[in-house]
């Protein structure tokens, strides 16, 4: 086996639980979720063979997931919907965009952002849990809350166009 190889198989035994818990969170029928599973991973191989250069593997895996699952929903979507089933779907992807925007911040940041915005814990409160001044709390979320703006802009100008 060749290093690509066995650096291919690595990353697929490492991350194929917790990206087949996402896309069955998202996905109902388990055999549509394993076939996105399998797309996945087979994207993955074609990338590697292709030599196209992934800088963040688990995040590039999770967002061809979500295409992959945005895709099987336009492909069942019937011809009419009503204006809620759009809302629910369009607050499905918006759901999944913020969890991989989420999964992509260091976990220190990450932590602070969801007890705080999520959770409602006050800063003062995990200072004390944590140990760490309230203003190293603070830059944690400044520094999360900016990637996150960054990072979900364009679907929000997508939502907001589509709106309009």
């Amino acid at each position: 086996m060749t290093e690509q190889d066995h650096q291919l198989s690595k990353i697929v035994a490492e991350e194929r639980s917790r990206l087949r818990n996402f896309i069955r969170r998202r996905v109902p029928d388990p055999r549509d979720a394993e076939d996105i599973l399998q797309e996945v991973f087979y994207e993955l191989v074609e990338a590697n063979r292709l030599l196209m250069p992934i800088e963040h593997v688990t995040g590039w895996l999770f967002r061809v997931a979500r295409n992959r699952i945005t895709d099987l929903f336009r492909k069942k979507k019937p011809e009419t919907f009503s204006d809620a089933a759009v809302e629910d779907q369009d607050g499905e992807v918006l759901k999944i965009e913020l969890e991989l925007a989420l999964d992509e911040l260091p976990d220190e940041q990450r932590e602070v952002f969801i007890a705080h915005e999520l959770e409602g814990r006050s800063f003062k409160e995990m200072a004390a849990e944590a140990g760490v001044n309230v203003n190293t709390l603070l830059s944690r979320k400044r520094y999360a809350v900016l990637h996150l703006r960054e990072r979900l802009q364009s679907i929000y100008d997508e939502f907001t166009k589509a709106r309009d």
